[in-house]
């Protein structure tokens, strides 16, 4: 698959099939997020592949209502990224390239025949969520991959025009 079919047919799963993604491809998606962009190559983004462990963590942390929304992928794989509050202008950019690295990892995801979803659940921006998946003060939580194999179609979502989101300036 190409880079344009994929960037163009990646969709958000939210049922999966039970089989967990292996270890190996999981390492392959997260070789992929190292290749995103950031300037002078700070490598801010950290990835935490939940276990069994750290899912029952993270589950009692954010209770029983919130819980089953941890259950739908097999593979969870939080995502954070490094904060350098003394220097904002780069803590933005760090930011933006954590972002990119998820991406990376969603499109190697497709890529593979895998589903995927990025979640940002509030759980993981207090002090319980954080400390379930052993997430220092040092680092911002950006979201939570879910990963596994698909179990439905998904429709393709209506985008705006793009005369609605681009500007040709003179």
């Amino acid at each position: 698959m190409d880079v344009e079919e994929a960037i163009r047919t990646r969709r958000t799963h939210k049922v999966y099939g039970s089989e967990p993604v292996e270890r190996a491809v999981l390492t392959e998606l997260l070789e992929l997020g190292r290749w995103a962009p950031n300037h002078h190559l700070t490598n801010p983004w950290r990835f935490r592949v939940l276990g069994p462990e750290a899912l029952e963590r993270l589950k009692a942390a954010v209770g029983p209502d919130g819980a089953g929304k941890l259950d739908r992928a097999p593979t969870l794989v939080a995502v954070s990224v490094l904060c350098t509050p003394d220097d904002p202008v780069a803590e933005e950019e760090d930011l933006l390239a954590a972002g990119c690295a998820a991406y990376a990892v969603l499109l190697g995801a497709h890529n593979r025949g895998l589903a995927a979803y990025w979640r940002t659940p509030a759980i993981l921006r207090e002090p319980a969520g954080r400390a379930a998946l052993d997430i220092p003060d040092a680092e911002h939580c950006i979201g939570l991959l879910h990963l596994g194999p698909a179990r439905q179609e998904q429709r393709v979502p209506e985008r705006a025009p793009l005369d609605d989101v681009v500007t040709f300036l003179a």
